[in-house]
């Protein structure tokens, strides 16, 4: 497939690899490439810098964020929440008519510092103002509930784990679960929540998940529903 990543980050760049790795074509949307291309400060978390990975995934296209998805035949929205709106306006609707969007961000407010608030809950979620903005635009909420490396690599955890599934349309969930199963997921573990509203409680998710990150030290984790026998 042809899949454009929106965003450069760790996050995007951790997906990108995986994909390149199971045969799909990258485009990264950015919003200037020759800036981007050439970032050079190294990530804090990894000590490599946007340029220093660039370099080494010859594959990757970099494109800005209104030509990135023309050809796409899947769009994964890896930026930040507070910026998801705008950057999808810039992509533009034409071309985001009738395609499908796995939406991994949350709508995560750091004006506070850490850890941070949600600046939507409880009634409503980033993933249906998602929806509701662009409504050709087929979304399907997936992968916000755990760590980048985990959502390309559920091997990297022992036993099972789960990975959740919101959106209106039906074979656009089919499309995305069959992706998730490519990428390592068991089909045991990926669970349809039902319609875009339900990914009001995966983004709910994420205060108890900032909270066990600071309690265990570390992002090395899933949440695992196990179901009575």
């Amino acid at each position: 497939m042809n899949i454009t990543i929106l965003g450069t980050g760790m996050v995007a760049q951790t997906i990108a690899t995986k994909l390149i790795q199971l045969g799909h074509t990258v485009t990264l949307g950015t919003r200037n490439p020759e800036e981007t291309k050439n970032r050079n400060t190294p990530n804090q978390r990894t000590g490599q810098s946007f340029y220093d990975w660039y370099s080494k995934h010859d594959g990757v296209l970099l494109k800005s964020l209104d030509t990135s998805a023309n050809k796409a035949d899947l769009i994964i929205n890896a930026t930040s929440g507070q910026a998801s709106i705008e950057a999808l306006e810039a992509v533009g609707e034409g071309n985001l008519a009738g395609k499908i969007l796995i939406d991994i961000s949350n709508p995560l407010d750091f004006s506070q510092g850490m850890p941070p608030s949600l600046f939507i809950s409880n009634t409503y979620s980033l993933g249906e103002k998602i929806q509701e903005r662009f409504q050709d635009l087929k979304v399907v909420k997936s992968l916000n509930t755990m760590n980048t490396y985990i959502m390309m690599h559920p091997e990297s955890i022992d036993g099972d784990h789960s990975v959740f599934v919101s959106g209106n349309d039906d074979n656009a969930k089919i499309e995305v679960i069959a992706l998730l199963k490519s990428i390592g997921w068991k089909e045991e573990n990926i669970i349809d929540l039902g319609d875009i509203s339900t990914a009001r409680g995966t983004e709910m998710l994420l205060p108890i998940w900032l909270r066990l990150w600071k309690a265990l030290g570390h992002t090395n984790f899933n949440f695992h529903i196990q179901q009575a026998k």
